[in-house]
């Protein structure tokens, strides 16, 4: 996370949206003799204090982790380089904005019985956001799915901390970051430009948290 905390003021319940919408992080954990690094889909739970995923048996990950093991699920927003230019300002340096989430906790194995409800959830996160009937795993031959199903194994993730970094040029003037703003949705370099411009032209708004949220 992004050492300023002019870019750390989000509050926890944004930065688990961020998470929840997204559904797809990196997994790291300590390993020898270096760290473990898998990308993975991920589903959290209603209390959003735990997320369900999985991992194919042969992955490093899957090995090591026997009992409750310390990992971080990052997770990436919109991001995009800033140019110097653009901010009307010849004082200025290049930098890169972004948005960045990390769930730190403990991974763990879960009963590998549970595997066919775990996809239900998975699956069901993404599929219901789609313009079609959901796809289910009822869809699949029930061999094909069981012989898919013996590859992959069940984890959780008890979330015990949560960080988020919304770095949006809000240590910059309003003209500064307007002007910014502007340029960047029409940048060719970084992700989701459209949506990092329209976060840094409003900062992040003010929202309840009760309320959808839309635009991340």
């Amino acid at each position: 996370m992004h050492p300023n905390p002019a870019f750390r003021q989000e509050p926890e319940f944004l930065n688990l949206h961020l998470a929840r919408k997204r559904g797809f992080g990196t997994l790291v954990l300590n390993g020898d003799p270096l760290p473990l690094v898998s990308h993975v889909p991920f589903a959290l739970d209603d209390a959003e204090k735990e997320a369900e995923l999985h991992l194919m048996r042969s992955n490093p990950i899957a090995r090591a982790v026997t009992e409750a093991t310390p990992a971080v699920i990052a997770i990436s927003g919109p991001d995009g380089y800033v140019s110097p230019d653009w901010y009307g300002d010849p004082a200025q340096v290049p930098t890169w904005n972004y948005v960045a989430v990390h769930l730190r906790g403990k991974l763990i194995p879960s009963d590998p019985k549970t595997m066919r409800d775990h996809l239900d959830k998975v699956s069901a996160q993404f599929e219901e956001r789609l313009f079609k009937r959901p796809w289910t795993v009822d869809k699949m031959p029930e061999d094909t799915l069981e012989r898919m199903m013996r590859q992959i194994l069940p984890f959780r993730f008890e979330i015990e901390e949560v960080d988020g970094t919304w770095k949006l040029n809000q240590n910059k003037t309003d003209s500064a970051r307007e002007n910014a703003a502007g340029a960047i949705r029409h940048s060719p370099i970084g992700h989701e430009v459209e949506t990092l411009s329209w976060l840094m032209k409003g900062g992040v708004p003010e929202i309840d948290k009760d309320a959808p949220v839309t635009y991340i």
